[in-house]
């Protein structure tokens, strides 16, 4: 019993202590990691990502839209039976999620290649532009 009284007391001055000196580091830690985020070049490039991708993600709803003209084109078609429209429209659909993600992929990419060189150049501007 003497052990496991010794054990949470033990527990509660190392978790008082350590705690006391984590919260520290941490508000250190959290000031430096704020003082780089305001930083002119920072927030430059994050501006850039930042509109990139508005203009990225705008791209897709207007595939969306043209994917849907196409399978509602394919289903109204006149002269067929309605067994040849529900496969025009099926492969329209097939074709239009194609579009679609060949799209989403597209924008994703972009993105990424964005934030790339949006982190280069801060890392770049952040050594002297070595």
């Amino acid at each position: 019993m003497k052990g496991k009284v010794g054990l949470v007391i033990g527990l509660a001055a190392g978790y008082v202590l350590g705690s006391r000196a984590g919260r520290e580091r941490y508000e250190q830690i959290k000031a430096q990691a704020l003082k780089v985020w305001n930083l002119d070049p920072v927030q430059d490039q994050v501006g850039k990502v930042k509109d990139f991708a508005k203009q990225q993600a705008m791209a897709l709803p207007s595939t969306l839209w043209d994917s849907a003209v196409k399978v509602t084109k394919a289903a109204s078609s006149k002269g067929t039976t309605p067994g040849q429209k529900l496969d025009d429209a099926i492969k329209a659909g097939k074709d239009s999620a194609a579009d679609i993600d060949a799209a989403a992929a597209t924008s994703a990419s972009a993105v990424k290649d964005a934030v790339d060189d949006a982190f280069d150049d801060s890392s770049d501007a952040g050594r002297g532009g070595a």
